[in-house]
């Protein structure tokens, strides 16, 4: 999950036409998934490819391509004519503020438990209350990792002006800053904390301190969606069923997800048990593709809150359970 409004603000207006020449051919049985290789959000893709899910619901889905952010990955979606794309909200958001025809088609996780914000082991920092005169790493300006850590700050009655939040370009270059000390605390969200849980300390975890929120949604091109709309369908059946499968077979669900996010097998397994097992007031990381419209909600005045989204936003009118399965049509 990473930045948003700052990718789409120059181009979106020519999106749908400059940028298709700029970005380069993207077949039509190809879907985009933001991160995908590098964050936990976009696992189940990788389990739906490998078990045939795709094919056997009817998606002849011939790539999963990556990008860096959701903005990105949006122009990515519409550029390439990709009938489907796994995003996070505000990029979807502040695209469609800028005018943009797509909507939300399927809600797939539904909240934040991959964070997790550790300190190196001999930190002074026992609790959040601890931060107050501390620097605290986050990856980019609006990102979802800045809005977060001004969630963790307050959930110990602190203000953002308590710390001083120290932008590290990355998750995995928040790390490398930890480590040099030129913060005190970073947010090492998984797989990375299942690859390095071993050399630093946890110190707040999002299952703990914050409400579910949309973390990442499918979307569509209103455009496409009525020719693609069993491609479409058949997309989100597929990626429950790779849910499904990694509820009920972890480690081998870990095993099929190491190859393509070049994990060793057991990291990968360490990530799926511990995001398959993470509740958030109950509520799933993975989610079977049913809107939840208060994790929307939330989100969004998230990222209000650090103008990576602005205006009010009704987020009802932004969703379409059309294209999901009958017994999970009802949004929540």
């Amino acid at each position: 999950m990473k930045t948003v409004a700052a990718y789409l603000v120059p181009s979106l207006a020519a999106c749908t036409l400059g940028a298709i020449i700029a970005a380069g051919p993207a077949r039509a049985e190809q879907i985009v998934v933001s991160n995908y290789g590098v964050a936990a959000n976009g696992m189940p893709f990788a389990v739906a490819e490998a078990k045939g899910y795709f094919k056997e619901e009817g998606a002849n889905v011939t790539g999963i391509l990556s990008s860096a952010g959701g903005g990105t990955t949006l122009r990515n979606m519409l550029a390439g004519d990709a009938p489907y794309g796994e995003i996070n909200p505000n990029a979807v958001i502040s695209a469609i503020e800028q005018g943009a025809d797509i909507k939300i088609v399927s809600d797939n996780v539904l909240t934040v438990a991959e964070f997790i914000w550790a300190v190196k082991p001999d930190s002074p920092i026992k609790t959040v209350k601890d931060l107050k005169g501390r620097k605290f790493g986050y990856t980019n300006p609006r990102s979802t990792s800045q809005a977060l850590a001004t969630l963790v700050l307050q959930s110990a009655g602190l203000n953002t002006s308590d710390a001083e939040l120290v932008k590290t370009g990355g998750f995995g270059e928040g790390i490398a800053a930890l480590d040099i000390g030129l913060v005190d605390i970073t947010p090492i969200p998984e797989p990375l904390w299942s690859k390095f849980q071993s050399k630093y300390r946890p110190i707040a975890k999002a299952t703990d301190l914050l409400p579910p929120m949309a973390n990442v949604v499918g979307v569509v091109s209103v455009a496409q969606a009525g020719a693609k709309a069993d491609f479409i369908r058949a997309v989100i059946r597929a990626r429950r069923r790779a849910v499904t499968f990694m509820e009920q077979h972890p480690d081998e669900a870990g095993d099929i997800i190491a190859k393509p996010y070049n994990l060793d097998p057991e990291v990968a397994r360490s990530a799926v048990r511990n995001l398959i097992s993470a509740r958030t007031a109950g509520v799933e990381y993975w989610g079977s593709g049913q809107i939840h419209l208060d994790g929307l909600k939330r989100i969004i005045e998230v990222q209000k809150m650090v103008g990576a989204i602005s205006g009010d936003v009704d987020a009802a009118k932004i969703v379409d359970n059309e294209f999901l399965p009958d017994d999970i049509k009802a949004i929540k």
